[in-house]
């Protein structure tokens, strides 16, 4: 479930679009460590997709 809400939390934060209350709520409650590692994985596959949409466009 951690996971999860993690992977939740990165997500609006890449989308900027998050209530400072819930920020707050997400940083009581989550592993600073996951959340890097789950954002490192989030980029990696963002980048990945950007690179495959190219390469098919092109």
């Amino acid at each position: 479930m951690s996971v999860l809400r993690t992977m939740r939390a990165v997500a609006w934060s890449f989308l900027g679009i998050r209530k400072r209350s819930g920020l707050e709520e997400d940083m009581q409650r989550l592993n600073p460590l996951h959340v890097v590692a789950v954002a490192l994985v989030l980029v990696a596959l963002f980048v990945a997709g950007l690179i495959a949409l190219v390469n098919w466009i092109v």
